[in-house]
């Protein structure tokens, strides 16, 4: 009877374990600068974050500054790769995007090699306003679970 309720136990056990969710971002940020002379890359952060040391509640009786420190914040360990622009000098570069999505796919497909779950995808654009801005970035960031 103990041995039932052993093995009972860590049957138990095992499925609590096996049910904890982890989430990772992978943030490309994709160039929208005439010219080519912007900056392409795909962000990972090696790093993890407790958000709860940067948050401050703020209500009617308190609402005292959140005094966090900006470099506390900032994280060193990640990695970058390069990606390509999506203009050059003539224009769209239709090549540069075929190669970021070769590239994308590739880091991708390693995370799911690595028993990652790609869960959703949301992007976003700061496109070139008019004349003399000249700027502009496309953000995906996709968002993985295991």
């Amino acid at each position: 009877m103990k041995k039932i309720i052993f093995i009972a136990f860590v049957a138990l056990a095992c499925t609590f374990e096996m049910n904890a969710q982890q989430y990772k971002v992978i943030t490309s940020v994709e160039s929208i600068v005439s010219s080519g002379i912007g900056r392409s890359r795909i962000i990972d952060g090696n790093e993890e974050k407790d958000y709860a040391q940067f948050t401050s509640t703020q209500t009617e009786e308190d609402n005292t500054r959140n005094k966090s420190k900006r470099d506390e914040i900032r994280v060193k360990d990640f990695d970058e790769t390069k990606l390509l622009n999506f203009f050059n000098i003539a224009g769209i570069r239709f090549q540069n995007i075929a190669a970021n999505d070769a590239i994308i796919t590739s880091k991708i497909n390693a995370l799911v090699a690595e028993g990652w779950e790609l869960a959703f995808v949301t992007s976003a654009v700061e496109s070139d306003s008019g004349k003399g801005d000249g700027s502009g970035i496309f953000i995906t960031r996709y968002i993985f679970k295991k």
